[in-house]
Formats: C-alpha cells, structure tokens, sequence
C-alpha cells in the first residue's frame, strides 16, 4: 500500500473511531438526562445498572450489511448474561445496532428509571439512520393499563414514522406468563392498526435463568434466530 493508501486508511480508522466515540457519549448524555428524576435508593442503584448494561450493549455493534436498530428491553440489553453481546439481536442479519433498556416498554410508566420509555429513547437510537427497526418487548408492560400502552405505542409510531418497522412481542416467561395473552393480544391489534408486522413469541419454548423471567444463552440463541426466520420470511 502506498503513502496516500495508508494515510486514507488511517484517516478513515480515526473518523471510525470518532464516530463510535460520539455515539457512545451521546448515548451516555440521554441515558443521564431521562434518569435525572429517578427514584431514591434501590431503584436509584438499579437504575443505575440498567443505564450501564444499555450503554455496554449499545457499544457491541454485530455483524455487516443493513443497519439494523433495536429498541427494545431487558432482554435486547441482555441482562443476565455473561457477555451482552450474547443477547438474541447479535442473531439478527445485517449491522446491528442495539438500544436495550433493562425494565422499560411501550408504557411510560412501565419502568421506574425516568424517561426509558421506547419512545423517549427512540430519538437516539435512530440517530444514525436505519434501514430497518426491530421493537422488541411488552413484559415490562404487563401491569399496565392498556391506555398506557396504546398512548406510548403511539408515540413510538410517531417517533418511526418513515422506517421500515417490525414490533417483536413478548414471550410467556413463567414470572409473568398470566399477563401476557393480554399486551399480546393488545400488541397485535395495534400493530394491525399501524400496519405494522407483529412477530408473535408468545408460544415459543425457551429456557429461562432461575428467575424464571430472563433467557439463558441457549434461550437467546433459539429466539434469536425466530425472530430472524420471521425476519427473513
């Protein structure tokens, strides 16, 4: 490689290195101002856990191709795992990016931590463009008054409006299993109404951590590549 190739290769590797940079801190500075009116104590403290696992998980960009956004909770931020790169979005084609939020949903008020909402974080996850949204939750909304996830699954259309859009459903994870047909059902209807896909996990089989909530790697992997084979299908 001559003088000019290697000076533009390096040229590109720091612009890489910036733009990767700028986006970490960006994540960083709205992750910090929609926890500014957080609970006290241990929800402080959670929160505070949550926000670092978001950022972590936001930093494991996979794969080539497409760019590949993914709103989504607990489990896109793999929450529980050894490695958050291991979460089920890493099975996904195309470069995928990931803005998981440990406890947030549809609703405003699904999670504790301030303005997590996937609405309220929708804005900075698409930043960088994308050619495809991937949303992915509704566990989180299962105490919630469907008024509320119809309002934040408004907002979140609105923040949308002009991507390519699938909504990934939650799955019947045995802690909270009694309230899934519900959000579900609810899920399904409005993405019907915003002619948007609904990729439906409610009846997979999947192995859970002991908590009986959270997957187990294998339990990534498997949903993972359902949602791919929707994806794909």
């Amino acid at each position: 490689m001559g003088l000019g190739g290697m000076m533009g290769a390096l040229v590109a590797t720091r612009r890489g290195l910036v733009v990767g940079g700028l986006f970490v801190v960006l994540v960083v500075a709205t992750l910090s101002f929609h926890l500014s009116g957080l609970a006290r104590g241990a929800d402080a403290s959670r929160c505070e856990r949550y926000a670092a696992g978001s950022v972590a998980r936001a930093q494991a960009v996979t794969g080539a191709g497409e760019r590949v956004v993914v709103i989504g909770d607990s489990y896109s931020a793999g929450l529980g795992l050894s490695s958050v790169v291991g979460s089920w979005p890493s099975r996904l084609p195309g470069q995928v990016h990931v803005a998981g939020f440990s406890g947030s949903g549809f609703s405003e008020h699904a999670s504790p931590c301030g303005r997590v909402s996937f609405a309220d974080r929708a804005p900075a996850a698409l930043r960088g463009g994308a050619d495809l949204v991937v949303v992915e939750g509704g566990l989180n909304d299962v105490d919630q008054p469907a008024s509320s996830i119809t309002a934040g699954f408004a907002r979140l259309m609105a923040e949308l409006d002009g991507y390519r859009v699938v909504v990934v459903g939650p799955v019947a994870a045995p802690s909270r299993a009694a309230g899934v047909p519900r959000v579900d059902a609810l899920l399904a209807e409005l993405c019907a109404d915003y002619d948007v896909p609904y990729v439906r996990t409610s009846g997979l089989r999947l192995p859970y951590l002991d908590d009986r909530l959270h997957l187990t790697p294998t339990g990534h992997r498997t949903f993972g590549d359902f949602v791919a084979a929707q994806l794909a299908g």
